[in-house]
């Protein structure tokens, strides 16, 4: 599977008051790394592969993670992200995080390809990967 790594410094932001990361930060550090994996198989940006392939985005319909280490300020981190399973409409996405050479978080996120649904404007539902999209993420 395609896999794309990114390093990621942890900002005073990002702190609870305890000092370390604020665990739905993760969840948006992840969104972007799930964003630049499409962007790598697709080559291009967010806003360009959503209007070339006519759809309103991936919403995430289920999500988790394991904590292992925790992250502070100043730290950086680094989040790897690949597809793990690719299905008609939906996909599963891994992100493992390392801190140094350690394993800090393994998450894990289910996505679905999504569009405007043609019988009620006011909804969105699942759509078919396209086939170059699919093959791109199995690597």
């Amino acid at each position: 599977m395609l896999v794309n790594s990114r390093d990621v410094e942890i900002e005073w932001g990002d702190c609870d008051a305890a000092g370390i990361v604020f665990y739905p930060r993760y969840f948006a550090m992840f969104d972007a790394s799930t964003a630049y994996l499409l962007e790598k198989a697709t080559g291009m940006k967010k806003i360009a592969w959503t209007k070339h392939y006519g759809i309103v985005g991936i919403p995430m319909v289920d999500t988790g993670a394991k904590f292992i280490i925790p992250s502070r300020y100043g730290d950086v981190i680094r989040i790897e992200t690949q597809a793990s399973g690719i299905r008609r409409s939906s996909f599963d996405i891994l992100h493992k995080v390392y801190k140094s050479e350690a394993l800090a978080i393994e998450a894990r996120e289910t996505r679905v390809w999504a569009g405007v649904d043609p019988d009620n404007p006011d909804r969105i539902k699942g759509y078919a990967i396209p086939d170059e999209v699919a093959a791109a993420l199995r690597g």
